[in-house]
């Protein structure tokens, strides 16, 4: 019987994880703990890091781990990364389950960029009114750049203040609709959006938003991740695991 560990943390890993449930697959749902308050899924959950690739292996083999599924955000790179040097070192098949990235269209204002460094050197320039849809992990370096007003949409309620001079926080949590999203920039008068390439509909709103509105985009590029099979749908996920099974005559 397969045993599927999903590293998580994601929409697809939660539709995942329900989907191995309707099937009566055994499967585990691994997160890293960045989230106060989970949603409840329909497998056994797993909260808190393996102690990087050594102990992600060593994890797999003790619990009898068939195949692994990473299902981490596209910037979950370390996590990603460690996946791969894990299944490698247990012998353990592994697929990254993961939303195609973003494509700008006629009419955005996109300006790419390689990283949080890049994104803060970009808003150099008099004072703005920017929405940050970073979540909280990179908000500090920010800070550099004091003389603008940023707007910020968290998950959960921040355990500390921001460390950015003039900020508003917003507490919601996603998929946005392009109603919502629209109507927040009108209403804080947004200037400039700073955001991840994450792909996927939960978070695409923005962007429609800001393209109706006229309103640039400083795109952070995804990170350069070590070769791995992909696939972009829960249902392509269980025909890897038919195609995996056939491969070693299961």
């Amino acid at each position: 019987m397969p045993h599927l560990l999903i590293l998580g943390g994601t929409t697809e890993a939660s539709a995942l994880a329900t989907a191995c449930a309707a099937r009566g697959m055994t499967a585990t749902l691994s997160y890293a703990g960045r989230t106060a308050s989970p949603r409840a899924q329909a497998v056994p959950v797993r909260v808190g890091g393996f102690g990087g690739a050594a102990g992600l292996a060593d994890w797999m083999r003790a619990a009898g781990v068939t195949h692994l599924v990473d299902a981490t955000h596209p910037f979950a790179a370390r996590i990603s990364a460690n996946a791969v040097a894990a299944a490698i070192s247990a012998d353990v098949p592994l697929v990254a389950l993961t939303r195609p990235p973003w494509r700008s269209e006629a009419g955005d204002q996109w300006r790419h960029v390689a990283g949080i460094e890049d994104a803060v050197a970009a808003l150099a320039g008099p004072a703005q009114r920017i929405l940050l849809a970073l979540g909280r992990m990179h908000v500090a370096a920010f800070a550099a750049q004091p003389q603008h007003h940023y707007v910020l949409r968290f998950v959960d309620p921040p355990a500390e203040r921001p460390a950015l001079p003039r900020h508003e926080l917003i507490v919601d949590r996603g998929p946005f609709t392009l109603e919502g999203d629209r109507a927040l920039i009108a209403a804080h008068g947004i200037e400039r959006i700073v955001c991840k390439n994450a792909g996927g509909s939960g978070a695409r709103a923005k962007l429609v938003a800001a393209r109706a509105w006229g309103v640039p985009v400083v795109m952070i590029d995804r990170p350069v991740l070590p070769e791995r099979a992909t696939v972009d749908s829960v249902a392509a996920v269980f025909d890897w695991l038919a195609a995996h099974a056939a491969d070693r005559g299961v």
